[in-house]
């Protein structure tokens, strides 16, 4: 009986999926991570399959910072990293949890340096929202500032040596969206460090649609998932592409409908009559 009345009490979560035909939608991306080279000698842009013009996406802010964070900030991201893996292993256990409560993270921002260090930047934080197409695009960090084209960009990268690329990288945040409940983002937490001048990074990113329905609100929201893949450029053995950090992301062809259920009073009424029969026949 104790049982019926906790399944009652409880709801549980039915996902279904259908085809997403909303194809003028826009898309928000937001972004925050940090780069360990200075900001006069990288350029974030963003291109997409319509070839728009990288301007009317709007831009993302730049701030000179150092790469090495000090012990609060440590403490943070480390916090951030363990339980988003965490996360990421009990994906749908700790979504359903978020969404019941409606609460949106469980961190909250990067704390300020408490610590200045006593040396130059070093390093970029790249940060801000951008609203894009709701197509395949391509946003990427390389070397050399950008100068916007009719139809694309270009990085000038001549006055900044290969001996002082630098792509190891940390993300604080990387999601599609406003904020939402529920939603796991895989890169958040994620940090890169080489020691080779010219390493290309690339993550491919499937960015799928979601309708999220509870008994406390209504929303529609972005969830993705992503492959990583990391190699040195070395054009004497082989090895070809443009030293950088790539996101390459395309958007799901059908969107995941999430809705909140608890069985109806008159079933509950049922299964509880069940059970109290049961025990009555047996004993």
């Amino acid at each position: 009986m104790y049982a019926e009345i906790s399944y009652y009490l409880d709801s549980r979560f039915i996902f279904k999926f259908l085809p997403d035909t909303d194809f003028d939608a826009k898309l928000k991306i937001n972004v925050d991570l940090t780069v360990a080279m200075p900001c006069g000698s990288i350029g974030a842009d963003i291109l997409d399959s319509t070839d728009q013009n990288v301007l009317q996406f709007g831009r993302l802010e730049q701030e000179d910072t150092w790469f090495e964070l000090c012990p609060e900030q440590k403490l943070h991201f480390d916090g951030v990293r363990h339980v988003n893996s965490y996360l990421r292993e009990e994906f749908h256990a700790i979504q359903e949890l978020l969404w019941k409560t409606g609460q949106n993270t469980l961190f909250g921002e990067l704390p300020k340096r408490s610590v200045i260090p006593n040396r130059d930047p070093d390093a970029c934080r790249v940060f801000g929202s951008l609203t894009l197409n709701k197509v395949a695009g391509n946003f990427h960090i390389t070397a050399g500032r950008s100068l916007a084209l009719p139809r694309g960009h270009i990085h000038i990268s001549a006055f900044v040596s290969e001996r002082e690329y630098n792509f190891s990288h940390r993300i604080d945040r990387f999601s599609f969206g406003d904020p939402s409940p529920g939603i796991v983002h895989p890169l958040e937490g994620d940090e890169k460090i080489t020691a080779e001048n010219m390493m290309l990074y690339q993550y491919f990113v499937e960015v799928v649609p979601t309708e999220v329905n509870t008994f406390l609100q209504t929303l529609t929201t972005y969830q993705y998932s992503v492959k990583d893949h990391q190699r040195p450029i070395n054009h004497h053995k082989g090895s070809h592409g443009v030293p950088g950090i790539f996101f390459k992301y395309d958007m799901s062809a059908l969107k995941v409908r999430v809705t909140q259920q608890r069985d109806s009073l008159g079933q509950f009424l049922v299964h509880l009559s069940a059970t109290v029969s049961g025990i009555y026949i047996t004993s």
